[in-house]
């Protein structure tokens, strides 16, 4: 599973435990199938667990809650994503600073080019 996806999953079920698959996945703009599969493998690896509950309209819901193996994998997996942030934030600010670089350049020739 992507770290991204997991992260976000976690990040989703720690604030909102009582969310359905179809909630998470409108949240995190995946397909129903796709956070079933994801919500699946937190389970089987034991970072999520799950309970049964009854909602205010007296329908039957599951409620995700994270293990304190979930709690330790969302810290890990935050580091990991933050730090992968960082880099694309870096390469962005480094590109923008050259295309400036560069529109610098052709704004100085055309200026020169008009006198």
């Amino acid at each position: 599973m992507m770290s991204d996806i997991r992260y976000q999953l976690l990040r989703h079920l720690e604030a909102n435990p009582e969310a359905t698959q179809r909630e998470l996945a409108a949240a995190m703009g995946l397909s129903v199938g796709k956070t079933h599969y994801a919500l699946r493998a937190l389970i089987d690896r034991g970072l999520v667990k799950v309970e049964n509950f009854r909602r205010a309209d007296n329908k039957r819901a599951y409620l995700y809650k994270l293990t304190p193996a979930g709690v330790a994998e969302k810290v890990r997996v935050a580091r990991r994503y933050l730090a992968q942030r960082c880099v694309e934030y870096e390469e962005i600010r480094e590109e923008i600073e050259r295309l400036r670089d560069e529109l610098g350049e052709h704004e100085t020739e055309v200026g020169t080019d008009h006198r």
